[in-house]
């Protein structure tokens, strides 16, 4: 059947399936259907995923944007090329492929391919700057990149030439162009020369890596803030992606062919596994944007019939702001989740008066154990939006029976003694199951130190547990913070001040902030009589940083101003809270 004809046939078909929002079945009902689809549990690869969905629903749609629409068929066919095309380019099985690659359609064709020739990607933030960006490729041994030219206005081949004597290891270098430089991609080859390297040789032995392939290998490595000054390589599994997506599916009761629109970007794992992954345990689809703009988000709900918005705080709110403004007229769109950062306590009742969802999901994850590990259900009621960040979530198949039947399980500790407190205390904490990573690529030290002995990983993360399950975040004793929905570690922002004069002492600390969730206030404590100018210091960090690490607010304080330990340490939170109190003060 030719490919429009095709198109025509599962466009009538989504419009006989949209349903309308009176008629949604209960989340019982819709897990039912959806363990009845996945009776076992197999371990595959997310390529293998992909391939299943595809041979059930070739014609659905699995990418929607407003200039193009790929079906699942289409996925299959373009990711398999550009993967031979990636093997005949030299790529061998367990190498380390880069991704530097906002939210376009080529990022899910890539991350496909890349599992497909039996590599392991290496999705980066793209608002890192260059020194920030050689660090993640040396330290992951990435060996072929593929990136964008240009995004919201960052020069990427201007910022990899920069860096090319900084890692050794990068053979070479594929480029989407986006659009929005001159065009001008410096003789590098693009996605589409890739695609073309394909040979009949490198074909065959696609077949051979994609008939080998194994579940249990490593999938992504995805770079994340600590607090040692460097960002460490979480190493995941492709069963690790696919258990947490399945149980995140299970949980939030998805139905058949669910629409999913999001901003967040996919080198996250909130839009990767929870968005992405996800939609194709369903056979649904992906309404993805390369950038946030309310406008555009309501536009394409109400034009491409959207189910479910995904967005972290500072996005949902600015959403319930546009919608008092101009309204919002998407009959199909029948579930929020919002998570991922600090909530003021009005947001449940303002999205549910004004987006008027009829079902509202927040959780709890962070990138050590794949995706969220607990989230609300629908059946919990608004009480348990209101008061804890949702419950450990439902597995089915995906859970492993050491662990209860759960794909993570909890426990609280206390952080000085280790003592595991009883259920509803307050203290560390920590998890283990199979979603949970088992370690930072080539950091040693830092993985043992992750760990107990007895093999729970600390989060790092204060908050309770209830008896029935249910979790409740209630501080950090990590000292990164979330800007915009991005992790900003304080250690990487406070060596800029290294030795500059005027400055004895810099501390950086998260504070409340109701546009971006949390933003920077950079302390100091000042030496001599002249200390430079906070606008100077934050336009050093804004020439060396990524725009979201960038402090907001500049605070000077006394010596005996900082908060200390006993041994003399700074203690960040109580200094984010004097922080917080000096900023509000100052602004009234």
């Amino acid at each position: 059947m030719p490919k429009n004809k095709r198109l025509l046939k599962a466009n009538k078909t989504r419009v006989n399936q949209v349903q309308g929002r009176g008629s949604l079945k209960q989340p019982a009902q819709r897990r039912t259907e959806l363990e009845q689809r996945h009776p076992v549990w197999r371990p595959m690869t997310i390529a293998q995923l992909q391939d299943n969905a595809t041979a059930e629903h070739p014609d659905r749609p699995l990418i929607i944007t407003d200039t193009r629409t790929l079906t699942y068929a289409d996925v299959q066919a373009q990711s398999r090329a550009l993967a031979s095309g990636m093997i005949a380019a030299g790529l061998k099985q367990g190498e380390h492929v880069a991704l530097i690659m906002a939210n376009f359609p080529e990022f899910a064709l890539v991350k496909l391919a890349i599992a497909r020739a039996g590599a392991t990607c290496i999705p980066v933030n793209f608002l890192l700057k260059a020194q920030e960006l050689a660090y993640v490729l040396d330290q992951s041994d990435t060996c072929m990149l593929i990136t964008m030219d240009h995004f919201s206005g960052l020069d990427y081949l201007a910022e990899i030439d920069s860096i090319t004597d900084d890692v050794p290891d990068l053979r070479d270098v594929f480029v989407l162009s986006t659009g929005q430089g001159n065009g001008n991609n410096k003789g590098r080859a693009s996605l589409a020369d890739l695609a073309a390297l394909a040979t009949p040789e490198s074909d065959s032995e696609l077949a051979r890596r994609e008939a080998a392939a194994d579940g249990s290998s490593l999938s992504d490595i995805l770079y994340t803030s600590g607090t040692t000054g460097r960002s460490k390589g979480v190493m995941l599994t492709h069963d690790m992606i696919l258990r947490a997506a399945y149980s995140s599916v299970l949980t939030r009761a998805f139905e058949d062919g669910r629409r999913i629109q999001f901003a967040l970007p996919m080198y996250h794992v909130f839009g990767y596994v929870e968005c992405f992954i996800g939609s194709m345990f369903v056979g649904g689809s992906i309404v993805p944007h390369p950038a946030f703009d309310p406008e555009e988000m309501f536009d394409w709900a109400e034009r491409f019939e959207t189910n479910d918005i995904v967005c972290v705080p500072v996005m949902t709110q600015r959403l319930i702001d546009l919608a008092r403004e101009r309204g919002l007229n998407a009959p199909a769109l029948h579930t929020v989740f919002n998570s991922g950062g600090v909530n003021h306590p009005g947001i449940w009742a303002e999205i549910r008066e004004v987006l008027k969802p009829i079902e509202i999901h927040t959780g709890y994850g962070m990138s050590e154990t794949t995706a969220s590990t607990v989230c609300t259900r629908v059946e919990d009621g608004d009480d348990c939006l209101a008061n804890s960040n949702g419950r450990l979530k439902l597995a089915g198949i995906a859970g492993d029976p050491q662990v209860g039947g759960l794909v993570a399980d909890y426990r609280v500790c206390d952080p000085h003694s280790g003592e595991v407190l009883a259920p509803g205390a307050e203290g560390e904490l920590q998890a283990r199951g199979p979603i949970v990573t088992r370690g930072y690529y080539k950091k040693p030290d830092e993985t043992a130190e992750a760990f107990t002995d007895d093999g729970w990983f600390r989060s790092g993360d204060v908050g309770r547990v209830t008896a029935e399950g249910f979790l409740t975040l209630t501080g950090r004793i990590k000292e990164t913070y979330r800007c915009g929905g991005e992790m900003v570690m304080p250690r990487e922002i406070e060596d800029l001040f290294n030795n500059v004069p005027g400055i004895a002492q810099a501390l950086v600390v998260g504070i409340p902030d109701r546009k971006m969730g949390e933003v920077g206030c950079l302390c100091l404590v000042a030496s001599g009589d002249t200390p430079p100018a906070g606008e100077e210091l934050i336009a050093m960090c804004a020439q060396r940083l990524a725009r979201f690490k960038v402090p907001k607010h500049v605070l000077w304080l006394d010596e005996a101003d900082i908060p200390l330990t006993v041994t003399g340490r700074p203690q960040k939170f109580k200094l984010a809270r004097l922080a917080e109190t000096r900023i509000t003060e100052m602004t009234q």
